[in-house]
């Protein structure tokens, strides 16, 4: 759970104009940000967020627990969002296999060819938040809406369960599909940005040799791929946990793809997705002077004159 969520309970219940709009300003940029992740138009998540935060503003002083609020606000926002969706998500495809997000050995060869950034990979991390951005907004819907409330707006794994009613062991596969999925969505886009490619990397062009190569994989490398997600989670237990770091220690490919895939995590973690200032700004004054007014709490002569 973000620590905004618990700062803006803190500030609602001291009841003063500062502190609600500042509250106010917190769950603006929530409820925007989750929107802008998951469906991507700045138009839709801008009208989410004002029909949300309006109709919130009745039960937010009713909520005490920070827990209850992030559940509460991302099941709000996320069946609001998808109803008002212009379009239905770039990855309509509902189920992706491990099998389809395996590297090949040409991906896996570049992987370990990439041990330094080259200055035209340094040149592309300026574009890494639109980048980010839409490498999500490519996968597909169900994975994403695991992936942006798990890894990017910080739900636990059972919060993530009751946002979306799925039993945690299906939050867990789909987060580990999303994050195989994302990552190798941006590694296509790093390369499609202009970052050169290799040799290794011209063989993904062929289909039937990347089918072919993925067939010659260890067995070892093929059951550790299905279980990273629990192992970058520290979710496996110690014997796993040992057995898996003994065949990442003595195999390089494992060691560049891991590093690849927690570089995506982060990646994806660091994301942020900002209102413009301005309609920010319009909104929080009219949420504030409306929060006030619904718990008879006195407007500022100044938040008065700003309306």
């Amino acid at each position: 759970m973000r620590p905004e969520l618990a700062k803006a309970i803190e500030l609602l219940q001291r009841s003063t104009p500062e502190g609600v709009e500042e509250a106010l300003g917190l769950l603006q940029n929530t409820v925007y940000s989750f929107s802008m992740k998951v469906c991507g138009h700045p138009e839709d998540a801008e009208d989410t967020m004002q029909e949300v935060l309006f109709r919130s503003l009745k039960h937010l002083n009713k909520i005490e627990n920070p827990r209850a609020l992030s559940v509460w606000l991302y099941t709000v926002t996320r069946n609001r969002c998808w109803r008002m969706r212009r379009k239905p998500g770039n990855g309509s495809k509902g189920h992706v296999s491990l099998e389809e997000l395996m590297p090949d050995d040409a991906e896996l060869a570049m992987l370990l060819a990439d041990t330094a950034a080259s200055p035209e990979r340094k040149a592309v991390q300026a574009e890494q938040q639109e980048l980010v951005q839409r490498a999500v907004l490519t996968i597909p819907v169900q994975l994403r809406l695991v992936l942006v409330l798990h890894d990017m707006e910080e739900l636990s794994t059972e919060e993530v369960a009751q946002v979306l009613g799925l039993q945690p062991g299906t939050v867990r596969v789909r987060l580990h599909r999303a994050r195989l999925a994302v990552r190798k969505e941006m590694s296509l886009k790093l390369q499609a940005a202009g970052v050169p490619r290799t040799r290794s990397e011209k063989v993904r062009k062929s289909p039937s040799r990347a089918s072919h190569v993925v067939a010659r994989h260890p067995a070892e490398c093929r059951d550790l791929f299905s279980q990273l997600s629990e192992y970058v989670d520290g979710r496996v237990d110690p014997v796993t946990c040992e057995q898996m770091q003994q065949h990442i220690d003595g195999c390089p490919s494992c060691v560049a793809f891991l590093r690849d895939l927690r570089g995506a995590i982060e990646r994806c973690r660091m994301l942020q997705v900002n209102c413009d200032a301005a309609v920010a700004k319009r909104l929080r004054s009219l949420l504030t002077r409306e929060y006030l007014q619904l718990i008879g709490a006195p407007l500022q002569k100044n938040s008065q004159q700003a309306v």
